[in-house]
């Protein structure tokens, strides 16, 4: 019987905060979209696809905590240099708590997850038969990663059980080589790999700061860059594969885009994801705009496809 081939997903994480906030609609979106991964995509490991942290990954880390599970991961969070990404070779390494002025049980907890150095060793040729140079490194989670599975893949009533890899992104803003790396190891998708990018659709945290003020208790009404960026993104990620990578590189271009992402390291993780896709279409599984947030959850490709 021929593999399955896994789709792909973008989720939109929000910060640390989301892990307790079980009314908000984002967690019961992220609690699905886990679920459908646990239930009927069934993957063997994952990689996971973030943004880069750099300097600010030492100045804002405050301690770690143990580790347990194969899947293959970009996050936000964690960035490598101009011309070179990190594949983070560790079977077990402590998490990142990589935020600052939250409550002190933040600093504490824990998500058990276990890396895969075989599967990073397979990262890192794929990156070099694409031309893509790649270095080893060992690191522990960022949150980016731990804070969305833990909505997500919940250890206690969907445990996530495989192994996982986190991918930085390049330390650049460049959408179509960011694209390339996506297209790179596209072909894990054929050997039960789940790839997930993990970022933001809309992510503006000076103007959510200044919302949430002014909203006092009340949820803050969308900016409106938020919507029209994020009614963006959904177009550019559902057009057809063949056109998808000019659209998706058009978005930087955009006159709200500085407006929606002041940086981009939270939107090209879903420039990955698209490039991963292949021939795969995209589409939004679901979105909602706060203040000057946009939580669009994308997959491409379909399950059991």
């Amino acid at each position: 019987m021929a593999k399955q081939r896994t789709p792909v997903y973008f989720l939109s994480h929000g910060g640390p905060t989301i892990m307790e906030q079980h009314d908000h609609p984002a967690y019961a979106k992220l609690q699905a979209i886990g679920a459908e991964i646990t239930q009927k995509v069934k993957p063997k490991a994952v990689v996971v696809v973030r943004i880069p942290i750099g300097i600010s990954l030492k100045k804002h880390t405050r301690g770690v905590a143990d580790q347990a599970t194969p899947y293959s991961q970009f996050s936000a969070h964690w960035q490598g240099e101009r011309d070179v990404v990190e594949v983070n070779t560790a079977e077990t390494m402590g998490l990142i708590y990589d935020f600052y002025g939250f409550p002190a049980h933040y600093y504490e907890m824990q998500y058990p997850n276990t890396g895969s150095p075989e599967l990073a060793t397979k990262l890192l040729k794929l990156f070099n038969d694409a031309g893509i140079k790649a270095e080893g490194v060992r690191r522990g989670l960022d949150h980016g990663v731990w804070a969305g599975f833990m909505c997500a893949f919940n250890p206690k009533i969907n445990p996530l059980g495989v192994p996982l890899v986190q991918v930085s992104l390049f330390d650049t803003e460049d959408p179509d080589q960011h694209y390339k790396l996506g297209q790179a190891i596209s072909s894990l998708r054929d050997e039960g790999v789940q790839i997930i990018c993990s970022g933001m659709a809309v992510h503006n945290l000076q103007d959510y700061r200044r919302a949430m003020r002014s909203a006092m208790q009340q949820a803050p009404k969308p900016m409106p860059y938020a919507v029209t960026f994020d009614e963006a993104l959904k177009e550019a990620a559902e057009t057809s594969p063949e056109s998808r990578q000019m659209a998706m590189s058009d978005l930087l271009k955009r006159s709200d885009a500085r407006k929606a992402h002041p940086t981009f390291e939270h939107l090209l993780p879903v420039h990955v994801a698209a490039g991963a896709a292949g021939s795969d279409s995209g589409k939004q599984l679901w979105t909602m705009a706060e203040g000057s947030m946009a939580w669009g959850q994308f997959r491409f490709g379909e399950v059991g496809a």
